[in-house]
């Protein structure tokens, strides 16, 4: 499991796990409880990659939103992966 410090967001971090390519855990800290809840049980179970793609650019506020965050954290997960 991996934890994702956010950037720009009401949420603080997300706790991140994939497995196969698939995101297998997704919960974020803090913010809009009804949008971070609903966020996490639509990604579980959906590829990584499709879910990075859709999320990227997504913007709330300050450039950035927690779907935003979400994407740059899988980016970063399957980064730190590659290099394992």
């Amino acid at each position: 499991m991996m934890h994702y410090k956010t950037r720009g967001t009401c949420s603080t971090a997300i706790d991140l796990e994939i497995e196969g390519g698939k995101i297998t855990a997704c919960r974020f800290t803090n913010g809009c409880r009804g949008n971070t809840d609903g966020l996490s049980r639509l990604v579980v179970g959906q590829d990584a990659r499709e879910v990075m793609n859709r999320l990227r650019g997504v913007q709330c506020r300050g450039g950035t939103s927690c779907p935003d965050q979400l994407s740059r954290a899988i980016e970063t997960y399957l980064s730190q992966q590659q290099h394992k």
